[in-house]
This record gives structure tokens, C-alpha cells and sequence, in this order.
């Protein structure tokens, strides 16, 4: 039987930022709605996050490293809130599995523990949020 390895625990700053990335979320939801388009989401989404003091990145390529080799996979992140929690912005009808699978390849290749996979297409917001932690 092989030992698992406990991973530490979610620092208490990170789950912080987690908060602030949701009250944002929450803000742009109720400003615009529902039935918009994915971009302008992150648009709005990463603006309210600056000016909460946030450092934003969009659109980050994320590449793979294969046999000591970097290749381009095609990945992006729509956005990385101070270099530790990705955002997957989603408007669709509802979150599949694939898209949890996506944010976890995400943690997965970076290192970074939370994901937050955010499904701005629902009537009210916390039935369109997941936060994946790794």
C-alpha cells in the first residue's frame, strides 16, 4: 500500500484572496446579468479585481513540458488573481465535468492549490461557482 502525502494546508492569504476574487464575481454578476459572453466577463471580472488592488493577469499561455521539452499545448488560463488562484470563466448552460478536469490540468501544471471555475450563465452565482483545491 502506498503512503499518501498530506499536502499543507490552503494559506490563510490565498483563501483571502479567494473571497475577494468571489465578492467581484458577485459584483459583476449583479451589475450585468446573466446571457453574456465569456470575454466580456473576463473583461469586467478582472477590472473589478484591480481595482481591489489585485494583481490580473488574462489570457496566460500555459505550456507543457514534455521529455525536457516545452511544447505549446494550446492551454490558457482566462485569469491569475497575485500569482496564486486561477480563474476559469465559464457561460454556459451548466458546468461538466471537463471544465472541472480543466482547471484541475491548470493546477496541475502550475503548482498553484485553488482554482476557482466560475459559471456566470446562472440565475444566481453560487450555483455557478466550484473552487478546486490541489
Amino acid at each position: 500500500m502506498s503512503q499518501s502525502t498530506k499536502k499543507e494546508p490552503i494559506p490563510e492569504h490565498v483563501n483571502k484572496i479567494t473571497q475577494s476574487v468571489l465578492n467581484a464575481a458577485y459584483e459583476v454578476h449583479t451589475a450585468i446579468g446573466p446571457g453574456l459572453l465569456e470575454s466580456i466577463y473576463e473583461t469586467c471580472l478582472a477590472y473589478e479585481l484591480r481595482n481591489r488592488g489585485h494583481l490580473v493577469e488574462k489570457q496566460v499561455k500555459l505550456p507543457v513540458i514534455y521529455k525536457g521539452i516545452q511544447m505549446d499545448a494550446g492551454l490558457r488560463m482566462d485569469l491569475i488573481v497575485d500569482n496564486c488562484i486561477i480563474i476559469e470563466i465559464k457561460a454556459v448552460d451548466e458546468l461538466l465535468p471537463l471544465h472541472e478536469a480543466q482547471v484541475l490540468t491548470y493546477l496541475k501544471l502550475t503548482g498553484y492549490r485553488i482554482g476557482l471555475l466560475i459559471n456566470f450563465n446562472s440565475c444566481h452565482l453560487k450555483d455557478g461557482i466550484k473552487r478546486i483545491a490541489h
